[in-house]
């Protein structure tokens, strides 16, 4: 009897050490597991993408200022819609509203055609950069039409699958090929990575370069300490339509904008509205320098260059579709199709 309450007693103490420890252990973290903690913390700091010059990432800097791009898109003429896309938050107005692409269609022919297997393991000769060139630099209708004769609208179509377009849909004519902002930029944020490596410096070589006298909207606002790559289309330079979409990069950082326009009434007028579109999307964003975009800057300085311009004349030279389907006054879209102003939505963006 006095064995067996002796091991009671035993047993006792050793269960009250027990708490003990664990009541103590509870207030403090071992030595061991806090340095692994923090080695985990600082791991998963450097492995976020922060700016250069910079402690930040590009959604802790900067957020697109929507409210005042989406006042100022309402107050102008025509169908419009708009997005903006990080690696981690995307913004849009109506962003999955359908718009023909015009030229803008002419990036996604570009990385199809060099995805090609005929031409993705070979050094592109002049026959390739005659044509690629003048149709993404000066947006050639006449050699996009090569291209898009060579890749048809099946080679279109699994490059939308390859990216995860939702709602884009070609046409036997290129002009009229569907997209949407949404899609738009899910594409350009990497687009790169759609380009097979031995070609890639070569694409975004051109979307880089654009000529002088195309370089409106975006190509007039490019944030300084920003790479840009982009690509426009536009109706006839009548007004029909003026998109661009785009890319901009700084180290790690991405971020890419597409804006659509649909019935500006006139060239002149859609380019007006791109730029202010972009301009106070950009408001807050981050230069070289450490600085901010102000609405003042961004909306009545050129932030980048100072281009010559050529006349008003060339600006729509290039942009002519073959097939005769996409022009002024074309009937194959219904008025109700056409009132863009009767599916504006209130102020309303999506961050995912």
């Amino acid at each position: 009897m006095m064995r067996v309450n002796a091991t009671v007693r035993r047993v006792g103490r050793l269960a009250f050490a027990m708490l003990l420890v664990a009541a103590l252990g509870a207030g403090t973290q071992p030595p061991a597991r806090a340095a692994a903690h923090g080695r985990s913390r600082r791991a998963g700091i450097a492995s976020q993408c922060l700016v250069p010059g910079t402690r930040r990432t590009i959604d802790q800097l900067w957020r697109p200022d929507m409210r005042s791009a989406i006042a100022y898109a309402q107050a102008r003429r025509g169908d419009i819609a708009f997005a903006v896309r990080t690696e981690h938050a995307f913004y849009g107005y109506r962003p999955d509203h359908v718009e023909w692409s015009a030229s803008v269609v002419k990036a996604m022919l570009l990385v199809t055609y060099l995805d090609l297997p005929s031409v993705r393991n070979r050094a592109l000769g002049i026959g390739d950069t005659s044509v690629l060139g003048p149709m993404i630099r000066a947006s050639n209708n006449d050699d996009a039409q090569q291209v898009f004769d060579t890749v048809g609208q099946s080679g279109l179509l699994a490059l939308a699958r390859r990216v995860g377009m939702s709602r884009f849909a070609t046409d036997p004519v290129w002009g009229a090929t569907r997209i949407t902002a949404r899609d738009q930029t899910r594409f350009f944020l990497h687009i790169d990575g759609y380009v097979v490596r031995r070609h890639r410096s070569y694409a975004m070589r051109l979307l880089r370069s654009i000529v002088p006298w195309e370089r409106w909207g975006i190509g007039e606002l490019a944030p300084r300490g920003w790479k840009l790559y982009f690509k426009g289309g536009w109706g006839y330079g009548t007004g029909l339509l003026d998109h661009q979409v785009a890319l901009l990069v700084r180290g790690c950082a991405r971020v890419s904008i597409a804006v659509l326009t649909m019935y500006d009434g006139s060239h002149a007028y859609g380019k007006q509205t791109l730029k202010g579109i972009f301009a106070r999307l950009l408001v807050g964003f981050p230069t070289r320098f450490g600085a901010r975009l102000s609405s003042t800057s961004a909306t009545t300085s050129n932030l980048n260059f100072s281009e010559s311009r050529s006349p008003e004349s060339h600006s729509g030279r290039s942009e002519q579709y073959r097939g005769g389907r996409i022009r002024t006054g074309e009937t194959s879209r219904t008025q109700t199709e056409r009132s863009g102003q009767a599916e504006l939505r209130p102020v309303a963006w999506h961050r995912v």
